[in-house]
C-alpha cells in the first residue's frame, strides 16, 4: 500500500468518530423537516410547485441531460480500451472483494431497485402507446421490439455509465493516491482546487447531492409500502391501507438499517447475494416454463431495435416527441441517475478496490445494463405476450401509471401465479432494501469523507428515510410522486458536480496507470 494511501486510512479512522460536516447535515436535514413541513401546511402549493420546476427543466434541460449521459459513456468506454485501463483501484494486487460478491452489489443498488417496479410495466406500456421513435402500430406484433428498445435505452448503456463510470475514476485516485476525502466536491477539486474542499461551499455542494439521493430513495420506498400492500391485498385479502403500509415500512426499515449498519462486508453484501440468487431463480422459472421462444425472440429484436435506433432514441427533444412524454419518460429517468450519480460512484468506488479500471467500467456501463436488458425482457416481455395473447389488459392500469398493478398482474400470469406474485413482491422489497442500505452507507460516507463512518449515523439516514416516507405516505402517494418529480429538479446541480469528469476522469486514469508503472 502507498505512502498516500495508508495516511488516508490513519485520517479516516482517527475521523470515525465524527458525526460528518455540519453543514451537510443542517441542510440534508433542513431539506426532510422542511418538505414534510411545508406538504403539512399547504400539500397543494408544494406538489404544483414541483410540477412547474419538473416540467420546465426537462423541456429547458432535457438535451443537456442526455447529451451528458452519451459523452460519459463514450468516454468511458475510450478509458476501458485505453492501456491506462489497467491501473489498480486503491493500490491493491488483489480485489479486496470476490467477483459474484462484487457484481451482486454493483447489480443491487439504483437501477435493481428502480427496474423492478419498471421491469413488468415499462415495456407494456411502450407496447400500447407507441414510443416517438417508432411509427408500428400499437399492440400489434410489430411494436414488441420498439417497446422493448425504449425500455432499454431508459435501463441500459447510459443510465448505468453515468453512475459509477468516470466520477468513480476520479475519485478513486483521488481518495486512495492523493487522500482526498470520498465526497462529492472531491470531483470538484481538479477544476476550483482547494477552495471547494474547505468552507461553506464544497458542503453545500456535498448536501446538494445527498438531498438528490434523499429524494430518489425516498420515492421507492414509499412506492414499494404501496405496492406490497396492494400485492397483499390482492393476494391475501389483508387491508390495503395506510396500517399495512406502515408495517411493509417498518419492516423494510429493520433489514436495511441493519445491513447499512453492519456494512460493506456483512450486511450490504449478504443481502446483495441473497438477492442476486432470488432473481436468477425467478428469471430461470419465467425462461424455462413461461413462453421461452417468444421471449428469446423478443429479446433479439428488442436488442436489434435498441442498436439501431441508439441515437435517435437518445436524442430525442420535445421538438420530435410531445412535451409529456419526454417529461415522464426519457427526461426524467436521465435525471434521476445524473442525481444519484456522484453518491453512486462513491460507494462503486468503495467496493472496487483492488479491480482494474476496465473491469470496474466494463461490469457497470456494459455487464449490468445487459443483465437489466435481459430481466426486462424477461418480466416485461412476459407482459407483452400476455397482452398480446389477451390473457390480460394493462391498458388502463398503466395509462393512469399504475405499475404497481402491472406488475402484480403480469406476475400472477406467470408460471406459478400467486406464488410467483408472492417471490416477486419479495424480490422487490429485498431490491429496494438493498438500495436503502447502500444509500444510508453512500450518504455517511459523504458526511465523514472516508469509507468507515459511523454505525449510528448509518442508522440515522435509513431511519430518517423510512420515517420521511411513512410521513409522505400518510399525506397520500401524490406527494412520494411529488418527491420523485423533485429529483429532476436536484439533477441541475449534480450534473454540474459530473461534468468535469468528461475531461478529468482521463487525466487521472492516465495518473494511477503512471504511479504503477504502467505507462
Amino acid at each position: 500500500m502507498s505512502h498516500t494511501t495508508a495516511s488516508s486510512d490513519s485520517r479516516a479512522s482517527s475521523a470515525g468518530s465524527r458525526l460528518g460536516d455540519p453543514i451537510v447535515l443542517i441542510l440534508s436535514i433542513g431539506f426532510i423537516m422542511g418538505f414534510v413541513a411545508l406538504s403539512v401546511y399547504d400539500i397543494e402549493m408544494v406538489a404544483n410547485g414541483i410540477s412547474a420546476g419538473f416540467a420546465w427543466t426537462a423541456k429547458t434541460l432535457g438535451s443537456y441531460f442526455q447529451l451528458l449521459l452519451l459523452a460519459t459513456f463514450f468516454i468511458a468506454m475510450g478509458i476501458a480500451v485505453s492501456p491506462s485501463a489497467k491501473a489498480r483501484i486503491g493500490n491493491l494486487e488483489t480485489p479486496e472483494i470476490s467477483t459474484f460478491k462484487w457484481l451482486s452489489m454493483i447489480m443491487c443498488t439504483l437501477l435493481a431497485g428502480g427496474g423492478v417496479f419498471f421491469a413488468a410495466g415499462e415495456p407494456v406500456y411502450h407496447f400500447v402507446v407507441t414510443p416517438p421513435a417508432f411509427d408500428s402500430e400499437a399492440g400489434t406484433a410489430e411494436a414488441i421490439s420498439g417497446a422493448l428498445a425504449q425500455s432499454f435505452m431508459h435501463w441500459g448503456l447510459l443510465a448505468w455509465a453515468v453512475l459509477g463510470t468516470l466520477a468513480s475514476v476520479v475519485l478513486a485516485h483521488a481518495h486512495y493516491v492523493k487522500g482526498q476525502p470520498l465526497q462529492p466536491r472531491t470531483l470538484l477539486y481538479p477544476v476550483l482546487g482547494e477552495k471547494v474542499m474547505k468552507g461553506p461551499f464544497g458542503g453545500l455542494v456535498d448536501a446538494l447531492c445527498v438531498i438528490a439521493v434523499v429524494a430518489g430513495t425516498v420515492g421507492p420506498i414509499g412506492f414499494l409500502a404501496t405496492q406490497v400492500s396492494f400485492g397483499f391485498h390482492e393476494l391475501f385479502g389483508v387491508s390495503e391501507g395506510y396500517s399495512t403500509q406502515l408495517m411493509v415500512l417498518a419492516a423494510l426499515g429493520v433489514v436495511y438499517v441493519t445491513s447499512a449498519v453492519t456494512g460493506i462486508h456483512k450486511g450490504i453484501q449478504i443481502l446483495s447475494r441473497f438477492n442476486v440468487f432470488l432473481a436468477l431463480a425467478i428469471a430461470a422459472t419465467i425462461f424455462i416454463l413461461g413462453p421461452t421462444l417468444f421471449l428469446t425472440d423478443a429479446f433479439t429484436q428488442g436488442a436489434g431495435a435498441y442498436l439501431s435506433s441508439f441515437f435517435e432514441m437518445a436524442t430525442m427533444t420535445t421538438q420530435t416527441a410531445p412535451d409529456w412524454w419526454m417529461q415522464w419518460w426519457t427526461v426524467f429517468f436521465f435525471a434521476w441517475f445524473i442525481g444519484y450519480g456522484p453518491l453512486m460512484a462513491i460507494f462503486v468506488a468503495r467496493i472496487s478496490r483492488g479491480r482494474s479500471i476496465r473491469q470496474m467500467i466494463l461490469a457497470v456501463a456494459v455487464m449490468a445494463p445487459v443483465a437489466t436488458m435481459i430481466w426486462f425482457t424477461l418480466l416485461g416481455g412476459s407482459g407483452i405476450y400476455y397482452q398480446l395473447s389477451g390473457a390480460i389488459d394493462l391498458t388502463e392500469a398503466l395509462n393512469n401509471f399504475q405499475f404497481d398493478v402491472a406488475t402484480l398482474t403480469v406476475a400472477q400470469s406467470l408460471p406459478g401465479g400467486s406464488l410467483m406474485a408472492m417471490a416477486i413482491l419479495l424480490l422487490t422489497t429485498i431490491f429496494v432494501a438493498t438500495t436503502g442500505d447502500s444509500m444510508s452507507y453512500a450518504i455517511s460516507v459523504v458526511g465523514a469523507g472516508h469509507d468507515e463512518p459511523n454505525a449510528l449515523v448509518r442508522a440515522f439516514w435509513g431511519i430518517a428515510m423510512a420515517l420521511m416516507a411513512a410521513i409522505l405516505l400518510r399525506m397520500g402517494a401524490g406527494q412520494i410522486s411529488a418527491l420523485q418529480q423533485f429529483i429532476v429538479i436536484t439533477a441541475i446541480p449534480v450534473s454540474l458536480v459530473l461534468l468535469p469528469t468528461l475531461w478529468t476522469a482521463p487525466r487521472a486514469a492516465r495518473q494511477m496507470a503512471k504511479e504503477q508503472g504502467i505507462l
